[in-house]
């Protein structure tokens, strides 16, 4: 039998691992271009490797851990990464670099979908609190370890940092040994019919749209806030950088709140609530005409976007708890389109009509957002073929 306290926490180290995943190349992309001479076009296709990595994997996670459960391919992944980390410290050539990388996505994709659809496994009845907890490891590894390896990078070099990173990964590798998962929750193959079976489901499929534009718009804040800040409100890229800092703060205070208050409260609630905040810091970011206003503006921006994958996932746990994990799958993969598509969108727009234009994007999605949600939330029904 295993131990849930135990099982959660091996889910927060691996979204933790995931925040560093996400977050670290960039970090360390100035230093890699000097290392292997590389120009702007040959750094950019590394980053999309890292997303075809992550995209491929998410499609695949579901069925397999479905099938043979979460520790062993929890372990494979993270390993994975180890690889992939101590293979971007010593990588002999840039073509071994790029696979090193890839690799790294490819882990890093199934320990974000996975340890989601794991929490949704183990906490029945209070999905969307536990799952607010887990989200907040994300921001501690996406904000810590970066700001971490500024203060060190004069000290060491970032091979060295990848090698330490990686280290600690393993230490996370042997904790997923020692300690049991839960069984799988289909015991003869894997779940491919049913899980394309998935697809005919409107009530995932209108879901996973919210996550489409969620993920969406919270990358686009992420990616084009500190240009938006340089470039609108002429700031100096230090004072930028600690702006986009208070936008993942909001998220992460606001997520442990959640993960407290949503056992008392309606996830659906929460949500709207939480989507209001989000609306009026997009539109006061986009009249935003100094430092002050600029900060408020993301902090309730980040605040706002805090709710929606917590409560849509605990959604989608509680319609397909047999299949979850190729539920969260078809989710994410959704998700990733949109956090692919909504800021390459705002680039272009950008390019054209300048940033401050181009973030009507922003408050745009988060009405559609609102509008799928209010339109469907009374008529999510869970399909008994499926849960039973």
């Amino acid at each position: 039998m295993y131990n849930k306290k135990m099982v959660f926490v091996a889910a927060c180290a691996g979204m933790f691992i995931v925040g560093i995943v996400l977050t670290t190349l960039g970090a360390i992309l100035p230093s890699v271009m000097d290392k292997f001479q590389i120009d702007k076009i040959d750094a950019g296709s590394l980053m999309s490797l890292l997303s075809i990595g992550i995209l491929i994997s998410s499609m695949l996670f579901g069925p397999i851990a479905d099938r043979y459960g979460y520790k062993y391919l929890f372990i494979v992944c993270a390993g994975f990464i180890l690889i992939g980390m101590e293979g971007i410290a010593f990588a002999p050539s840039f073509e071994w670099l790029r696979f090193f990388i890839f690799l790294i996505g490819f882990g890093g994709g199934v320990l974000n979908g996975g340890t989601n659809a794991l929490v949704a496994d183990i906490s029945a009845g209070e999905r969307s609190a536990r799952l607010s907890i887990l989200g907040i490891f994300f921001g501690i590894g996406a904000i810590g370890v970066p700001l971490l390896l500024g203060l060190l990078l004069d000290l060491i070099s970032y091979e060295s940092f990848m090698s330490g990173v990686g280290a600690f990964v393993l230490v996370i590798i042997f904790f997923y040994i020692l300690i049991k998962f839960p069984t799988p929750k289909q015991t003869e193959k894997v779940p491919v019919k049913q899980g394309l079976g998935l697809l005919g489901h409107m009530s995932l499929i209108v879901l996973s749209l919210i996550l489409f534009f969620e993920s969406g718009i919270e990358i686009t804040v992420g990616s084009w806030a500190t240009s938006f800040l340089k470039e609108e409100l002429t700031l100096e890229s230090s004072t930028a950088v600690f702006c986009l800092a208070v936008y993942w703060l909001g998220l992460m205070l606001v997520r442990l709140v959640l993960g407290f208050a949503l056992k008392s409260i309606k996830p659906a609630t929460a949500l709207m609530v939480c989507l209001l905040v989000a609306l009026c810091g997009s539109v006061l970011m986009l009249f935003s005409m100094n430092l002050v206003t600029a900060v408020f503006a993301l902090f309730l921006i980040g605040a706002g976007f805090a709710a929606t994958y917590p409560v849509i996932l605990g959604y989608i746990g509680d319609l397909y708890p047999k299949l979850s994990g190729t539920a969260f799958s078809i989710a994410f993969v959704i998700a990733l389109t949109g956090g692919t598509t909504l800021p390459f969108v705002t680039g272009l727009l950008a390019n054209s009509y300048g940033l401050r234009i181009s973030f009507i994007l922003i408050p745009a999605s988060i009405v559609i957002i609102m509008t799928i949600f209010l339109s469907v939330k009374k008529r999510i029904t869970v399909p008994s073929t499926i849960q039973s």
